[in-house]
């Protein structure tokens, strides 16, 4: 008889064993699942908060910093889309920015500047004209479709309807123009 008590003993241990094992399993799965789901909520910042107009992988940051840097100084920079590649090509080339006599950036700054305005610019179409105005922009009257702009539109008109324009923040609108469709 002793025998057999081994033997009842063993296999209820072995199955307490694979219950405790499939428990501890099921826990493991559990909190593994919650704790991507937390992770995977607090890295997903709404669009609201990001602030600038795209968020910008490092390698194009101090481009970016830099573009900022260098326009933000007299005027709202504004974002690379709103132009084409062309128009921003042609403005870093120029040393006349609008009447303005400009200090030419060298390499390495103008090279980080022109990888980030190529990455985040548009293309020119085929049959369209280089616009040097952001009013001439078909990109910028696609964003615009409603909007009754000011004549002369200036570069700091901006901050009428996107008031923290001056930090790069394009997605933050007045009242007037946050439900708008």
């Amino acid at each position: 008889m002793p025998n057999n008590v081994k033997r009842k003993s063993r296999s209820q241990s072995k199955g307490k064993s694979i219950g405790l094992l499939v428990i501890i399993l099921a826990w493991s799965l559990a909190m593994g699942w919650l704790l991507a789901f937390f992770i995977n909520a607090q890295a997903a910042t709404p669009s609201s908060e990001i602030g600038t107009v795209d968020i910008v992988p490092t390698k194009y940051q101090l481009g970016q910093e830099i573009y900022l840097e260098n326009c933000s100084k007299c005027h709202i920079a504004i974002p690379p889309a709103v132009l084409p590649t062309q128009t921003w090509k042609d403005l870093l080339e120029d040393q006349q920015h609008y009447g303005v006599q400009l200090k030419p950036l060298f390499d390495p700054p103008r090279t980080l500047l022109w990888r980030y305005m190529v990455n985040y610019s548009r293309l020119l179409q085929k049959d369209e004209q280089t616009p040097y105005r952001v009013t001439s922009s078909r990109y910028f009257k696609a964003l615009h479709p409603r909007v009754k702009l000011p004549n002369p539109v200036q570069i700091g008109s901006c901050v009428t309807c996107h008031p923290s324009a001056a930090e790069f923040n394009f997605r933050r609108l007045t009242k007037e123009w946050e439900n708008s469709p």
